[in-house]
């Protein structure tokens, strides 16, 4: 998530000790001091930047302070609302630095994006929807960053997912756990498997590890 979509969710009063964002591309510190970062650079960007103009399909540009959409349809309308978040605001490129891109596209379009963004990495978190991010970049890359930071190993560590863009990630945890509601693909990638999100899941979890 943006940090800008986390203020609008019921974690907005949680003092956190680190942010690993935009899937590990901008890992924040406690007072949102950049610890690391990894943009999208050369062909790839250009080519993103390319498609973003042609509004050939939506595209979300995420920088460092504000995210914004070149156009909306009814997909995105659609897959905003089953993630709770906001529209994003309609908006021209205008330079910045890009951690990552959200391209709306189905399964059938994937090896399309795949073929033009050779750099990057595309992962889906949606029928309708990928995320795309710098090929050096990933959540395992931002919590191993503030792994080595806080001088934590990586079997100290607790991982909880639901997409595909998080099996990486769970299975690098000590722990991995992913949600009830998540594809057989990502519980099969965990050594857990607690409730869904809205069944109180991670709160079970915590507790079935002696956590709290």
């Amino acid at each position: 998530r943006h940090m800008s979509e986390l203020r609008k969710l019921p974690v907005k009063d949680i003092g956190f000790d680190a942010y690993i964002t935009l899937n590990g591309q901008l890992c924040l510190g406690r007072d949102h001091t950049v610890i690391s970062s990894s943009e999208i650079t050369g062909v790839d960007k250009d080519r993103i930047i390319r498609l973003f103009e042609e509004k050939e399909i939506p595209i979300i540009l995420v920088e460092k302070d504000r995210m914004y959409i070149n156009f909306v349809n009814r997909e995105v309308e659609q897959t905003q609302k089953d993630i709770s978040s906001d529209m994003p605001e309609r908006r021209e490129y205008t330079g910045g630095e890009i951690y990552q891109a959200i391209a709306y596209v189905g399964k059938d379009r994937e090896d399309w994006l795949k073929n033009i963004l050779p750099g990057s990495r595309i992962t889906r978190w949606n029928d309708r929807a990928v995320d795309i991010i710098s090929r050096n970049g990933g959540k395992v890359t931002g919590i191993k960053q503030y792994l080595k930071e806080n001088h934590i190993s990586a079997q100290e560590s607790m991982a909880f997912g639901d997409g595909e863009n998080d099996m990486e990630m769970l299975e690098f945890a000590g722990v991995g756990i992913a949600m009830g509601n998540a594809e057989d693909m990502v519980k099969k990638s965990a050594d857990y498997v607690t409730d869904s999100v809205d069944n109180r899941g991670i709160e079970n979890a915590l507790r079935y590890f002696s956590v709290i």
